[in-house]
């Protein structure tokens, strides 16, 4: 179970913060206290039924538990863009030794949700900053992704498709209504995400989907922050959405991809038209030599504090 509307601590990187939990929160954990140690024997009352087999599946499911736990605090920005990322906190808040925290975290720098600075001794782990060209550049991904689903919904039997459609025109409809009455932020995302999520989920293959579903949450981190800016835009968005439900209902894979793409570059263009108004968020480029050398626990001249 999920404790929804809670406030969660985090304290990752040294100092902590309160922060709102958003009704809702797919993401099972709570940071107000260390998370519960599986009970295990210890090793010298463990029988010959303790395979290898069984400690590499033990390995596994803490690198996913760490993963998991992670990557919803940095989507949900309860590890805000650019904050410090300690191993250490992060193992002991789990419960978990190091070793699988170092994989959930080489596993999330690879996926681009974390970042780093220094080189050696000095390397430091962030969650990842929000930047203008790092939002364009996964927009631009994820709606060539997304793209490619829209052409296979296109395909799809006219029965499944049309049934397709009317869930699609239904989200649409209900995000109109909102845009109207600038409704709420959150009921807006939501809409939003199962807009997309509907041509995709249960219509494209498993590579495509893994794919996707490794990239979309970094959409969503932009989308999330930006939201309530984002508001004033939402009727060219629900006009865009419509293009694609035309497109997959009348079977025409071309026009269903190129709406897709039309609507994330479009998306993009009015993320980088916010992100000018109101600035990147945890850019470490901004922070300057003094700023980087602080967080690194130095002075300016290079020497211990």
């Amino acid at each position: 179970m999920v404790d929804q509307g809670l406030a969660a601590r985090v304290d990752f990187a040294g100092g902590c913060r309160t922060v709102a939990r958003p009704v809702g929160e797919p993401y099972g954990f709570s940071m107000d206290r260390p998370a519960p140690r599986r009970n295990r024997k210890p090793a010298r009352h463990r029988g010959r039924s303790d395979s290898s087999a069984g400690h590499a599946a033990d390995r596994l499911d803490n690198v996913s538990q760490a993963y998991r736990n992670l990557r919803g605090a940095i989507v949900w920005g309860q590890l805000s863009p650019g904050s410090r990322i300690s191993e250490r906190a992060i193992a002991e808040w789990l419960g978990l030794s190091r070793t699988p925290v170092r994989s959930a975290l080489h596993r999330l720098e690879q996926e681009g949700f974390v970042s780093s600075i220094g080189h050696g001794k000095e390397r430091r782990l962030l969650a990842a900053p929000l930047t203008l060209a790092d939002g364009q550049e996964v927009y631009f991904i994820v709606g060539h992704l997304e793209g490619l689903a829209a052409r296979t919904a296109a395909e799809l039997p006219a029965p499944r498709r049309k049934k397709l459609v009317a869930r699609m025109r239904d989200l649409n409809r209900q995000l109109a209504a909102e845009s109207r009455r600038k409704g709420d932020a959150s009921r807006v995302f939501d809409l939003d995400l199962e807009f997309h999520r509907t041509y995709v989920e249960h219509v494209v293959g498993p590579r495509l989907l893994t794919l996707h579903r490794a990239i979309k949450p970094q959409s969503e981190r932009y989308s999330r922050l930006y939201i309530s800016v984002l508001l004033d835009e939402l009727s060219n968005s629900v006009k865009e959405h419509e293009a694609i439900a035309r497109s997959i209902a009348d079977g025409d894979p071309d026009a269903a991809q190129r709406a897709v793409e039309r609507n994330w570059h479009n998306a993009a263009a009015r993320l980088a038209r916010i992100i000018a108004q109101h600035g990147e968020r945890g850019s470490w480029q901004a922070w300057g030599e003094y700023d980087l050398r602080a967080s690194l626990g130095k002075r300016r001249d290079g020497q211990k504090r």
